[in-house]
């Protein structure tokens, strides 16, 4: 998979960008808020998967653009795959809504000029994006976990996507309703047709998740053992909130006993599991079982990161897991993900920054940022393409 064209209006801080992407590494240097990350966050907002640093998109649309009538921000892309040219073209638009002052954003997704929805990328553009504040992954909150598998999964596998969009639809009505029967004690037989539809999605992620992670840690493992030349060995250990297999550590064991789940005993499982719970889901107005409650630990010789690891450990381990996501799409599709890497050098000691760019040279198409093209050793820095980033703007560098 190779990026070949990109083009961004009125996208963060580029009110214009139209220029042609070189394969091989491409390294954006330029001091802070010039646009680096900005670049690598329109690139993988390519994949359908959202933007890493904002849930609210229109917070992507450029202040200056803010003040127009119809304020908007697009994002157009040609992506060639296996030989066959695919150009992307999203568009995020805030309309004037029915109140005075309202303003409501519409997201309109074009695929080679037919509208498709955001999740209906998936295939089309795939990217793996390593960002400063992916430590956070592991130091920080289950959601943040729950994320980084989301979008590496819906990525490569439309039918996980679509159950997740679902879900989270379920997800919604079922928590409304039991907001209701907690606040007046009415008939809670309506409960259980969302508990059927919840759980039949359910099933689908936890059975994607258990064996996206299994094959994560396969790939990640000889990864990790070679940044600490091995010295350290990393285990990902999936924690589900509604676990099929039963295991008294709450994880689902081993390759094979994740694929023995069948998606029919998943889902009786939760069911049953939801209608045990169903008094204590109504007094709390919530659903307490479930994806939407899932999380994952980073093992380092046992130790689990999340709250024992030193920075560099965990820089280390998101990284090792981060590479392993290019080879797992590479696995799952048979495309070459572009990798994007802000500032990855940071913290990094000398053998480790080698060890790092020796991986980064092996990927197809990489894109990295640094405040200071120091940071990349003289030989990587001559046999790749140098912008230079400056107030939303590219200059190239002379050879």
């Amino acid at each position: 998979m190779h990026l070949t064209y990109l083009s961004l209006t009125n996208f963060r801080n580029f009110i214009r960008l139209e220029t042609d992407i070189p394969t091989g590494s491409l390294l954006l240097v330029g001091a802070n808020a010039q646009g680096k990350t900005s670049l690598l966050e329109a690139i993988h907002y390519l994949t359908g998967t959202g933007s890493p640093h904002t849930p609210s998109d229109r917070q992507l649309i450029n202040f200056l653009a803010l003040q127009e009538p119809t304020p908007f921000a697009r994002i157009v892309a040609e992506v060639r795959r296996q030989d066959r040219l695919h150009r992307i073209e999203i568009r995020l638009i805030l309309d004037s809504g029915g109140k005075v002052g309202e303003q409501r954003l519409r997201k309109e997704i074009l695929v080679n000029g037919i509208k498709r929805r955001m999740r209906d990328l998936t295939g089309v553009f795939n990217a793996v994006i390593f960002l400063p504040q992916d430590m956070n992954v592991i130091e920080g909150s289950p959601s943040q976990r729950r994320r980084l598998l989301n979008s590496v999964i819906s990525q490569a596998d439309p039918t996980y996507a679509e159950a997740l969009s679902e879900y989270r639809k379920i997800l919604t009505q079922r928590n409304a309703l039991l907001k209701q029967l907690q606040e007046r004690s009415t008939d809670s037989d309506e409960l259980s047709f969302w508990d059927d539809q919840l759980c039949h999605h359910a099933a689908v992620i936890i059975r994607a998740r258990a064996l996206a992670l299994n094959e994560l840690e396969n790939l990640a493992g000889p990864i990790h053992q070679e940044l600490t030349r091995g010295l350290e060995s990393l285990r990902l250990d999936y924690t589900p909130a509604y676990d099929p297999a039963s295991h008294p550590q709450g994880q689902l064991g081993t390759p094979m006993e994740s694929r023995v789940i069948g998606l029919e005993v998943a889902r009786k499982g939760m069911l049953a599991t939801l209608q045990l719970t169903r008094d204590e889901e109504i007094a709390r107005g919530m659903t307490l079982t479930g994806p939407h409650r899932d999380d994952f630990h980073f093992r380092v010789n046992g130790i689990d990161l999340h709250g024992y690891g030193s920075r560099g450990q965990n820089r280390t381990a998101i990284l090792s897991v981060k590479l392993s996501e290019v080879d797992w799409l590479l696995q799952r599709t048979d495309e070459h993900p572009v990798l994007l890497m802000d500032e990855v050098m940071a913290e990094l000691d000398p053998e480790r920054r080698q060890d790092l760019l020796t991986k980064v040279n092996a990927a197809q198409q990489t894109i990295l940022t640094a405040a200071d093209l120091m940071m990349f050793s003289e030989e990587f820095s001559r046999g790749a393409t140098v912008w230079q980033v400056v107030s939303g703007t590219i200059t190239p560098s002379l050879p």
